[in-house]
């Protein structure tokens, strides 16, 4: 399913700070039906001045402030650029790109790919797909009308509680993500995607390494200090070109 944002929904990609009012902390109590994790999530919910701050300038959630810092600092999101994000519920990382790269001025453009429906976002054309089904590369970039400038990946599965198992679980959609890049990314592209502590894993961190010129470890302020999230920033992607060569010399050792 292909849906295109029309006017409605906000997007901002101005600086939006979080206040500089100070607030009374906000204490939840447990109650019939909450259980004392549930109390805890609300009571973080209810005190995060970026929690706030999304919803007083228009952002559906948080993590639009941490790709904002992100690009603030790396100036990626570059007028005209082609953009992709995967995983892009519920919108954060779109309202931020869509003015970056004037896209609602027709000079770039945003693509936001989820297994799930969205509602539509101004200036983003939004994919309901499994971006790693066969095809779905092609398809991108035939929506495109070329390949991407950059992509983008907040995506993180459901939390077990286990860090072990969430650690490997979120790099396996790193991972997804960083070869779906590579199909889909011009010579120059940028690809930055979150990861876990622990930082990226030392075979992907090799891949990336050979395929980009710079690759980062980020984290931004807007992460929480208790989160174990970190981006993995790769920038100045060398083509198909890079991965022919390193081909080659697999070939040539054997």
């Amino acid at each position: 399913m292909v849906k295109s944002g029309g006017k409605s929904g906000k997007s901002k990609g101005g600086k939006a700070g979080t206040g500089g009012n100070r607030e009374m902390h906000v204490r939840v109590k447990t109650a019939r039906g909450r259980t004392i994790s549930s109390a805890r999530w609300l009571e973080r919910q209810l005190n995060d001045p970026y929690v706030q701050a999304a919803k007083r300038d228009g952002f559906r959630s948080r993590a639009a402030y941490k790709l904002q810092e992100i690009d603030d600092k790396y100036r990626f999101l570059k007028p005209g650029a082609r953009v992709v994000d995967l995983g892009a519920a519920p919108g954060g990382w779109c309202q931020i790109a869509v003015p970056r790269v004037k896209a609602q001025e027709g000079r770039g453009r945003v693509i936001g790919i989820d297994l799930q429906e969205m509602e539509s976002i101004a200036g983003t054309t939004l994919l309901q797909l499994d971006f790693m089904e066969e095809g779905a590369d092609e398809t991108l970039k035939e929506l495109l009308g070329g390949e991407a400038d950059v992509v983008l990946s907040d995506m993180a599965a459901s939390s077990t509680g286990h860090r072990k198992t969430d650690h490997m679980k979120i790099m396996a959609l790193c991972e997804a993500a960083a070869w779906f890049a590579r199909d889909v990314l011009a010579e120059g592209g940028v690809f930055c995607a979150k990861v876990l502590q622990g930082g990226t894993e030392r075979e992907l961190l090799e891949d990336l390494k050979r395929d980009f010129t710079t690759v980062r470890h980020v984290k931004p302020k807007a992460s929480r200090a208790d989160s174990a999230e970190v981006y993995v920033l790769a920038t100045g992607f060398r083509g198909r070109r890079g991965e022919e060569e390193a081909a080659n010399g697999e070939e040539e050792a054997d």
